[in-house]
């Protein structure tokens, strides 16, 4: 295909918790594949919500400008020397920080992943599929267990409800809108609490006295606390994200009461973090599991019903994300 001399991309220019003042588009000169590298032409972009947290230097990068934008999908536009395993017009997605939010990115050959199609439900899969499918491991989740997942209607929350339900789980999830509740029931999950309307805590300790199994934790703060304090015995809480907290740029709130182990010893229950780049040699197995689920209809890739178009438009797709809007993936679409 023939390639343009310049193409746009979004970078961060100034530190600040305010994605749209840290951002601005640019163009530049079109980067060339090294030798073991390849050229992708990005179609689809994820959005994460550790895309405000990264703008802010919430991971230690400081020095602007930076690229930003973890995840995509598109078709190969070019080849180093040494690639032999993927051809110009191949489907792929990759995932890193930086070079997402932009029309082409490069990207080391070893670690893009070859797709059947570059697509919004493949985006989906990448980063909140598979979060959702390693964490499910991970937590050990045995069939008849009770699960709780918060911020449920999210991206990661709506792949944990229907991985759940496959495996075998009874599922509450946590969403606050009307709206999020219907979605939440099409995905198949059993309990939802809508927290603008019913208090988690009375609902859980009136319906769940003997506690719920498994937490999937997106949420942070008080809903950390209230999953914590309704663990069951040999209860399981995978810690997978705080969106409480990111606004700030992960500005950790501080806090005065009891030692978690207070609760955990008394249940023999556990917490823990989960980080999904700390788990890189379950990602084939995973995604082929993700994708062959898709295929059979045994689920559905959860793409959020609004679409945004192009570079100019991933500051209002962030902004949708932060306000709690979606329904499923945030993508953005070149």
């Amino acid at each position: 295909m023939a390639l343009p001399a310049t193409y746009r991309k979004l970078l961060v220019t100034e530190i600040s918790p305010d994605f749209a003042r840290a951002t601005r588009v640019v163009e530049a000169p079109l980067p060339r594949p090294g030798a073991d590298e390849v050229l992708i032409r990005n179609r689809f972009a994820g959005v994460n919500a550790s895309d405000p947290v990264f703008a802010a230097g919430g991971y230690g990068n400081t020095a602007t400008p930076f690229e930003i934008g973890i995840e995509s999908a598109g078709e190969v536009a070019a080849l180093g020397s040494a690639v032999t395993h993927l051809k110009p017009g191949d489907a792929v997605m990759h995932f890193g920080f930086g070079g997402g939010y932009a029309e082409y990115r490069v990207a080391k050959a070893s670690e893009v992943i070859p797709v059947p199609a570059a697509s919004a439900e493949a985006v989906s899969v990448l980063i909140a599929g598979l979060t959702a499918s390693v964490a499910l491991e991970v937590s050990e989740l045995r069939q008849g267990e009770t699960v709780l997942v918060t911020a449920a209607a999210g991206g990661v929350g709506s792949y944990s409800v229907q991985l759940a339900k496959q495996a075998g789980a009874h599922v509450i999830g946590t969403c606050g809108s009307g709206e999020k509740a219907q979605w939440l029931r099409r995905l198949g999950c059993d309990r939802v609490i809508d927290y603008r309307r019913e208090d988690v805590a009375a609902v859980l300790a009136a319906e769940y006295p003997r506690g719920v199994d498994v937490v999937f934790e997106n949420v942070g703060r008080e809903l950390f606390d209230i999953a914590a304090a309704n663990l069951a015995v040999f209860g399981r809480l995978v810690s997978i994200g705080a969106v409480s907290e990111y606004r700030g740029g992960m500005q950790w709130e501080s806090v005065s009461q009891v030692r978690i182990y207070q609760q955990l010893l008394a249940k023999s229950a556990v917490v823990r973090g989960f980080f999904l780049p700390h788990y890189p040699e379950r990602f084939a197995e995973h995604l082929q599991k993700l994708f062959g689920l898709i295929g059979q209809g045994a689920i559905v890739a959860p793409v959020d019903a609004r679409e945004f178009h192009g570079i100019d438009a991933v500051r209002a797709a962030v902004a949708h994300l932060q306000g709690g809007a979606n329904s499923g993936k945030v993508v953005v679409r070149f």
